[in-house]
């Protein structure tokens, strides 16, 4: 008796899992208080709903997703938001249920949310790839200076790719998220480029960014097949003024000034849930 055919067969011994086989399921979400419903809320069911919220968000709470983190939000857009990452996307959205099924879901609007899984950028060079990228750049294969360069290089990688995939967030108060896309435009397609050229330009604003080392850091999670747009940005800073800086010195990159176009910016300064409530005058 045969057995099924190949595609049938391969299909079938693919592992069926809602968790990715490298990184973290990323949802950012974010809220604004309707202050019509906090107003006929009683004093004790807002005590009540304060309570709730605050246990919801705790990030040592059992059954939480693996990052928690609340912000205030400047400006109109909320009044705060949510990163959340975690290998199952259940665990992830399960906050947010809590949040809007508690005694304060009434009174919590959703304004806006981004998912996504975290990722190891292909222009982030493997140890072989950076070994020719010093040969590149003048080193002679094998010598003292290559090999110290190469093992440097070496541990760096694995801290990279582990902060990228399973990132810890930084306890920094400035953050600031904004999804974007890589155009798809007559003379402007980034997808047409071919790779080595994408590489030089991404090498390009990676070199700008460091510039910023120890005053920004940064966590790219990707949304294609999952949102409306590709790729999500989460830079987190010491001082807020260095948003601007970055921000404003990477849009001369090549790879942004030309082919970059971006959504929504929701600027926000990192606080317990809460202070968040106090913030709010909940």
């Amino acid at each position: 008796m045969s057995g099924p055919p190949p595609h049938v067969a391969s299909a079938a011994s693919q592992e069926v899992s809602l968790v990715p086989h490298e990184g973290w399921h990323c949802t950012h979400v974010y809220y604004r208080f309707d202050r019509g419903v906090l107003a006929r809320m009683s004093a004790d069911e807002r005590r009540v709903g304060r309570e709730a919220l605050v246990a919801a968000l705790d990030p040592a709470a059992p059954g939480q997703p693996a990052r928690v983190q609340t912000s205030i939000v400047a400006g109109h857009k909320a009044d705060f938001g949510l990163m959340l990452l975690d290998g199952d996307p259940l665990v992830v959205d399960s906050v947010h249920q809590r949040l809007m099924s508690g005694p304060l879901g009434p009174a919590l609007v959703p304004t806006y949310s981004f998912v996504s899984i975290t990722e190891v950028s292909e222009y982030v060079p493997s140890v072989a790839q950076y070994g020719q990228r010093l040969v590149a750049e003048g080193e002679t294969e094998g010598s003292p200076a290559y090999q110290a360069k190469l093992r440097a290089y070496a541990s760096r990688e694995e801290i990279m790719r582990r902060q990228r995939l399973t990132p810890d967030l930084p306890a920094w108060p400035a953050t600031c998220f904004y999804p974007m896309n890589k155009k798809r435009k007559v003379g402007e397609n980034w997808f047409l480029l071919d790779f080595e050229e994408r590489n030089r330009q991404m090498a390009e604003h990676g070199r700008t960014g460091m510039t910023f080392a120890g005053k920004v850091t940064q966590l790219i999670t990707v949304g294609i097949g999952l949102e409306d747009w590709e790729w999500g940005v989460t830079l987190w800073a010491r001082n807020p003024e260095f948003l601007k800086d970055i921000v404003y010195r990477m849009r001369f990159d090549e790879a942004s000034a030309r082919y970059a176009e971006f959504g929504p910016f929701y600027t926000s300064y990192v606080a317990t849930a809460e202070k968040m409530l106090e913030h709010c005058r909940v």
